[in-house]
């Protein structure tokens, strides 16, 4: 299990951006793909994207792709999801998490953090 500590949501207008961050002490960080997902209210978790050990690969959820971008800096053991345009339908509980396989499934990320609101105000 990999501890990971989620920043940086808040509240934001629409049209406004966040970049969130998630962070951990663990040395082997770079061995490990990292994931965000996402979680509004009354609803199950959905993927929004990913990002290989390297971070030469990503793939991202239809419904952010061209407003987000994830990144990694492994020196750093840090993550981000930088958010653009944000919309109301973008309120959720966002998650990093960390895996050993690239993929879009929630079910191939074993540690989760404890999650960082992002609410975005029309």
């Amino acid at each position: 299990q990999v501890q990971l500590v989620e920043s940086g949501g808040g509240l934001v207008q629409a049209g406004g951006s966040l970049r969130l961050s998630c962070t951990t002490s663990e040395r082997t960080f770079s061995t490990y793909t990292m994931g965000w997902f996402r979680q509004a209210p009354g609803k199950g978790r959905e993927f929004v994207a990913t990002i290989s050990r390297s971070g030469a690969s990503t793939s991202y959820a239809d419904s952010v792709k061209g407003r987000c971008t994830i990144s990694r800096e492994n020196a750093k053991n840090t993550v981000y999801l930088q958010i653009n345009s944000l919309k109301p339908e973008d309120t959720a509980v966002y998650y990093c998490a960390a895996g050993l396989r690239f993929s879009s499934s929630s079910a191939n990320f074993a540690s989760w953090g404890q999650g960082t609101q992002v609410t975005v105000s029309s």
